[in-house]
């Protein structure tokens, strides 16, 4: 009987593994009209307690997958949209979306399991519903445009991990069908080859992009509901985003400054995290979002992700990656570097800072807490340090060799 319970247990797996790896077609609707359609196939990486230790499950979205019409909604009465779908023994997937009236954007991703399910959690060690959350998730496009990519696209949740696949999705849809105009996502654009261009007997010279200089240094500060600050920057920030260039018809990368006074500031501030957003003229979103460690009491930069729409891009570009450690500081102090630093967030992506002083908890009388000096702060105070010992080092061996010259001068004249 064991035996058989185990067969039926492998049998539900490789049903879920291999049987439904098909894109699925989910849809919103409210009255007549649709709002959120999506197309889509997704799989998810969950790591679970066993009595034996940790084991992962490897689990495909089923073509069975419906949309749960009692949480789905399309965003009436001030509540932000919703496509909730649930598939299996209680499992369920939940992209949240937002929108600044020119992008719409996956604002929260959200992941329910249910580890009673010993087809998909065999020797699980507890039998919960789970439910996992992401806030930094690199969906974005045009409002009226369908968001298209069909490359795989990997997103952290928790201790899970979801990966889409061949998507197409819209929400705040005008009408009843994906719009057949596509914002492209990034992957997507760097594995397609562009046509060569016709050949031409004079070529004409690329134009050659002016560095943009030191960018200007803002100060930037987010409240809590009861009007306190509780988080603090200060910093000069640049772009270096890789990104498809249609007056060049190729793959370019471009630097931009943000200017402070072009931008608009919001955020929030929780126990154990804190995000500050930078939008600038709503061509450019900026998200930062640190973390802290309540038995370290450490934190730092844990989730940087970007969405810019340049005049000369083929698609809104858009980049996240949540699973960073920079800016490493104590709860209590402030993070400070005035050397410039480059934080590497995704390869088409980089932030270079400039004078950078941020603390984004425990933040007291509006103002920063005793600064943690970043190495190459570190560094290049030392190196005047040893200069000046050497220096000094020098000058005292001259003396001295001085001294004992003059001493042996003076020894080799006798009295008469």
């Amino acid at each position: 009987m064991a035996r058989w319970h185990a067969l039926v247990a492998l049998v539900a797996w490789f049903a879920v593994l291999q049987g439904f790896t098909q894109a699925v077609t989910l849809e919103v609707r409210e009255g007549n009209a649709t709002c959120i359609k999506a197309e889509l196939s997704a799989s998810f990486s969950i790591t679970y307690d066993t009595s034996n230790g940790t084991s992962t499950a490897q689990v495909s979205l089923p073509n069975s997958t419906t949309v749960d019409t009692s949480s789905s909604s399309c965003g009436s009465d001030g509540s932000s949209p919703w496509l909730v779908a649930v598939f299996g023994a209680g499992h369920a997937l939940g992209l949240g979306f937002s929108t600044n009236g020119s992008l719409y954007s996956v604002a929260n991703l959200t992941l329910q399991y249910n580890l009673s399910d010993p087809s998909v959690f065999p020797q699980a060690n507890s039998s919960d519903v789970v439910t996992v959350v992401s806030t930094s998730v690199g969906i974005w496009a045009r409002v009226n445009t369908t968001y298209r990519c069909q490359s795989p696209a990997s997103f952290g949740v928790g201790g899970a991990t979801v990966t889409f696949s061949d998507m197409k999705m819209e929400a705040y849809m005008p009408g009843d069908d994906l719009s057949p105009t596509e914002s492209v996502c990034v992957a997507d654009q760097v594995s397609t080859t562009a046509p060569p261009a016709p050949a031409s007997t004079t070529a004409a010279p690329t134009p050659v992009p002016t560095p943009p200089g030191t960018p200007e240094r803002g100060t930037y500060s987010v409240t809590n509901g009861n009007g306190t600050v509780c988080l603090l920057a200060q910093m000069g920030l640049q772009l270096n985003v890789s990104h498809f260039s249609v007056s060049q018809n190729k793959t370019v990368q471009d630097i931009v400054n943000l200017t402070p006074n072009l931008t608009t500031i919001s955020g929030s501030c929780e126990a154990s995290s804190a995000t500050l957003v930078l939008m600038q003229e709503r061509t450019t979103t900026l998200n930062f979002t640190f973390t802290l460690n309540s038995t370290t009491n450490k934190y730092h930069l844990s989730s940087v992700s970007l969405l810019a729409s340049w005049p000369d891009m083929a698609a809104p570009f858009s980049a996240s990656n949540s699973s960073l450690d920079y800016l490493r500081s104590t709860l209590g102090r402030s993070y400070m570097c005035n050397a410039e630093q480059t934080l590497v967030v995704v390869p088409a992506f980089s932030l270079n800072t400039f004078r950078l002083q941020v603390q984004p908890f425990g933040v007291t009388t509006n103002q920063f807490a005793t600064a943690e000096e970043c190495q190459m702060d570190q560094d290049q105070m030392l190196i005047p340090i040893i200069v000046g010992a050497a220096l000094a080092g020098l000058v005292l061996i001259v003396l001295i060799a001085y001294l004992i010259g003059r001493k042996r001068s003076h020894a080799g004249y006798q009295t008469i």
